[in-house]
């Protein structure tokens, strides 16, 4: 599940996103660790997004105005051939939309 801001309303209203058919999402995303001249670790990690202007569901979420983004969702058999991409070309057929309606949005405010 994941949580976006949306601002139909005028005001930001959280919203959860999850798939309809309630198993995991993956989502793909970076991560590095580095040691510091102290030799403490730090770890770092980002979700991957992709433009969402055009999407049925992601379209909706983010301030007016502000570029409309979605985070990656990888395909269920697909997991495996991301973690092991080895380069942007590719890890690039992974950078696409999502079926809408495959997922579900519902206001979940705080």
């Amino acid at each position: 599940m994941l949580f976006e801001p949306c601002y139909e309303t005028g005001k930001s209203v959280r919203w959860a996103i999850r798939r309809a058919d309630g198993k995991p999402m993956g989502i793909a995303g970076l991560w590095e660790h580095r040691e510091d001249k102290a030799g403490d670790l730090h770890w770092s990690m980002t979700m991957l997004t992709i433009n969402a202007d055009g999407h049925p569901l992601m379209q909706r979420f983010h301030k007016p105005g502000d570029e409309k983004r979605s985070v990656v969702i990888l395909p269920d058999d697909a997991w495996g051939d991301w973690l092991r991409a080895k380069s942007v070309d590719a890890a690039r057929k992974f950078f696409l939309g999502f079926d809408p309606e495959a997922f579900v949005a519902e206001s979940v405010p705080r």
